[in-house]
């Protein structure tokens, strides 16, 4: 047994959890702000109930998060001690910063958005609510700092082995964070708006409050619609930081073995990658495509593998397949986008059962874009985890691996009750459905004049 491969097993395992739900609470919390801006400003008793129905689900999702979360950051010195004791200087401040702004602001201002109404202002309350999403983002600007750090390191000088930051703005902004956090926040925001989606879309095909979820259903699309292309765009740009400051990633993302001396580079769209010949057994290519991609120039030089050292290289096989399935998911919710549009210019998103059967079958795939995002971008830094300066051969910690292997054993246990009681409770909320109990605080349009059950249409609605 090999602790530095049972200590990345365990550690990707709690990220992959972890990540689940931040990348939820993100995206919904943006959603949060704009159903509570359209009910102070329009007072319609729609939006309010809306309101109460989805902080729920926000709520169970942003306790879980913060129990894994802080496991997730136990195991940088239980299980990367060396690592933990090398960029201590650079880290410590960077986890420090995010409890302290994007922590504080959620856990400080989460109450009032639960339960606050009656007991505050509608100001305040509103505001309560953009604190949260405030935090949430913040909590993400930290933490891909840090990990940003991780993939292009700057602002430091290396003493006695450790790493100590000369310059903290230089560290926060490295070459990678820009898009590092573009992707990571544009990636929250559109997996939580196709979970809506298709959760309404499940409630519609159930006939279930139709004038509710179809409100629901418009407003987690018109979210998706601006950002599913942004992504696109933004990927792109991180394409190009990829291959400028991490040539061996970039190689390893698109199974590319030679350097192009003459001609462009061409694309693999589809590729059997053997690590030990050095080449691709089967692959599907596009001439010039992988130049005009990176370069943005067909005759582009784009650097293969064999450029590095054996050692120095990523695994291909996972990288490559990784950063394919993630592009996929990418490009299938724009085309469902468009095609949603189409529907809604003709009055018929919310009437077509073929559209509301994809919106509920492509619901899990923003996360799991996300995770393969993750895996892409940590597998692709490999085998270093302070990018060519520190191996993770380096930075575990000297524990036995047998302990290593009881506690993923331990961890996948509780992960396995942390998540039966996520879904039980999550589930106990959608099965509920919309609150209407409680008296609407504060002046509104009257009951009559829009009902939660009511047949309202596609082109009323939106």
């Amino acid at each position: 047994m090999d602790v530095v491969l049972l200590s990345r097993i365990q550690f990707g395992i709690t990220t992959a959890f972890h990540i689940l739900f931040p990348t939820l609470t993100i995206g919904m919390a943006l959603y949060l702000v704009l159903v509570e801006f359209l009910w102070l400003k329009t007072r319609r008793e729609l939006y309010y109930r809306m309101y109460r129905f989805w902080v729920k689900v926000f709520a169970i999702h942003f306790g879980v998060g913060v129990v894994t979360g802080i496991i997730l950051e136990f195991e940088f010195g239980t299980n990367f001690a060396r690592f933990s004791q090398a960029v201590a200087n650079v880290f410590a401040p960077l986890m420090a910063y995010e409890g302290m702004t994007a922590f504080f602001l959620e856990a400080g201002f989460l109450g009032i958005m639960i339960f606050g109404w009656n007991r505050v202002s509608p100001r305040v309350h509103f505001l309560s609510t953009c604190l949260v999403a405030v935090g949430a983002s913040l909590s993400a600007f930290w933490i891909m700092a840090a990990n940003a750090w991780m993939q292009t390191p700057a602002g430091y000088e290396l003493i006695d082995g450790r790493f100590m930051v000369t310059r903290f703005q230089d560290a926060i902004f490295n070459p990678a964070f820009p898009t590092h956090l573009t992707h990571m926040l544009l990636a929250s925001y559109e997996t939580a708006a196709f979970a809506i989606a298709g959760i309404s879309a499940w409630f519609l095909l159930k006939k279930s409050h139709p004038a509710f979820f179809k409100k629901s259903l418009y407003l987690a699309l018109f979210m998706a619609a601006i950002i599913a292309p942004l992504q696109v765009v933004v990927g792109d740009f991180k394409g190009q930081a990829v291959a400028k400051h991490q040539p061996a990633k970039l190689a390893a993302m698109e199974a590319h073995w030679e350097t192009n001396t003459e001609g462009g580079a061409a694309f693999v769209a589809f590729a059997l990658p053997d690590m030990e010949t050095e080449t691709n057994r089967f692959s599907i290519t596009i001439p010039n495509m992988l130049s005009i991609l990176t370069t943005h120039s067909i005759n582009g030089q784009v650097i293969g593998l064999k450029e590095f050292p054996p050692e120095d290289r990523p695994n291909v096989g996972v990288t490559f397949w990784t950063f394919r399935v993630m592009v996929a998911i990418g490009f299938l919710f724009l085309a469902v986008m468009l095609w949603g549009g189409v529907l809604a210019f003709q009055g018929r998103l919310s009437d077509t059962p073929l559209f509301l059967k994809i919106l509920i079958g492509i619901q899990p795939l923003g996360f799991l874009a996300t995770i393969l995002g993750w895996v892409t971008a940590e597998m692709g830094r490999q085998p270093w985890t302070v990018y060519g300066l520190m191996r993770t051969s380096d930075s575990v910690s000297p524990i036995a691996a047998g302990n290593v292997l009881w506690s993923i054993c331990m961890f996948v246990v509780f992960f396995m009750v942390i998540g039966f009681s996520y879904f039980y409770f999550t589930l106990k909320v959608l099965r509920s459905g919309p609150d209407l109990d409680p008296p609407v605080p504060g002046p509104h349009v009257p009951p009559d004049m829009i009902t939660m059950n009511n047949e309202m249409s596609d082109r009323e609605v939106a």
